[in-house]
């Protein structure tokens, strides 16, 4: 008995609990007008019932009093007729209409009375419930502006439920974006490292192979034949003054002018041959970089159309 008591307090509390959390007090407030409502208008069918009961009884005692006199005048016709048996008989008539019209009486005046208390109580209530309108529409009003302010407030310092739920949606929106960004960036070192391949672009690795190797060939041309450059003008700026035009010969019959031109000059026996010396290293740097050998897969063609696209004309020319 204990438990099942114990269990319905707390079913009565969770009820009472949700039925607070759902309850509008304006809602509440307009039910109890529309109750008001109905009492008052109870009260005024109850005063037109009486007032209908007082006008009967009223129509009885008219028809009663109508009656009488009837009765009353027969009386008279019977003692002119010299019939004091008729007197009699329409006197004792009249006698007990006399007493229906005071029960009549007693019950039109209970009627009355009634009727007086019920208006009272009709005004009563109308003002009581035109009072309680005016509060009612006063508390919907203050409850409504202190619903918005509390609304407001929620929604300035971000604790509604609304806001709540924008805020969630920006956070997400934020952790997609992250994650978005972190896999794109992950994407790009993927296909930088080679281990993802770039769908765009050649898929074949044979070509991207021979390509990267090309262009390591290119750049190592280049390098030769600058190194040529820097190697064939050397020796001329050691040469003697008066050495004319044979300085412009390169090769190997070069570096044959250059020795006879060393041993005619006077004291040749003391610089002969450091002289033949630059001169050769001077030839073999220039030797080597000319007769450099071509990359594998490029023909003669492909020398052509190097020198055609490069960007050092001597270079192009040698």
């Amino acid at each position: 008995m204990g438990v099942m008591k114990r269990l319905t307090s707390i079913v009565q509390a969770k009820a009472n609990k949700v039925m607070d959390r759902v309850e509008d007090p304006r809602e509440t407030l307009d039910l109890s007008y529309e109750k008001q409502l109905e009492q008052l208008q109870q009260v005024r069918r109850g005063v037109a019932e009486v007032a209908t009961a007082r006008k009967r009884i009223e129509l009885q005692a008219t028809q009663l009093q109508q009656s009488a006199a009837k009765l009353q005048d027969q009386a008279r016709q019977a003692l002119g007729q010299n019939r004091e048996d008729l007197a009699r008989e329409a006197l004792s008539r009249r006698a007990t209409i006399g007493t229906q019209l005071e029960g009549l009486k007693s019950q039109h005046d209970q009627l009355v009375a009634q009727q007086d208390r019920l208006t009272a109580t009709l005004q009563t209530l109308e003002a009581r419930v035109q009072a309680f309108r005016t509060q009612k529409e006063t508390l919907k009003a203050s409850y409504t502006a202190a619903q918005a302010q509390t609304n407001i407030g929620e929604a300035v310092a971000g604790i509604s439920e609304s806001m709540s739920d924008t805020g969630m949606a920006m956070q997400r929106a934020q952790d997609k974006i992250a994650q978005m960004q972190a896999r794109a960036g992950a994407i790009d070192e993927l296909m930088a490292s080679g281990a993802l391949t770039d769908l765009s672009g050649s898929t074949d690795p044979l070509q991207a192979e021979l390509d990267k190797t090309s262009q390591s060939n290119q750049v190592d041309l280049e390098l030769a034949q600058l190194k040529g450059q820097l190697g064939g003008g050397t020796p001329t700026s050691s040469l003697p003054a008066g050495s004319g035009t044979e300085d412009a010969d390169t090769g190997p019959n070069g570096e044959t002018a250059q020795a006879e031109l060393v041993a005619d000059t006077p004291g040749s026996d003391e610089t002969a041959q450091p002289a033949s010396q630059t001169a050769a290293t001077g030839a073999a740097d220039t030797t080597g970089a000319a007769g450099a050998p071509p990359a594998e897969g490029q023909g003669g063609e492909g020398e052509a159309d190097e020198g055609l696209f490069s960007l050092d004309g001597d270079g192009a020319q040698q």
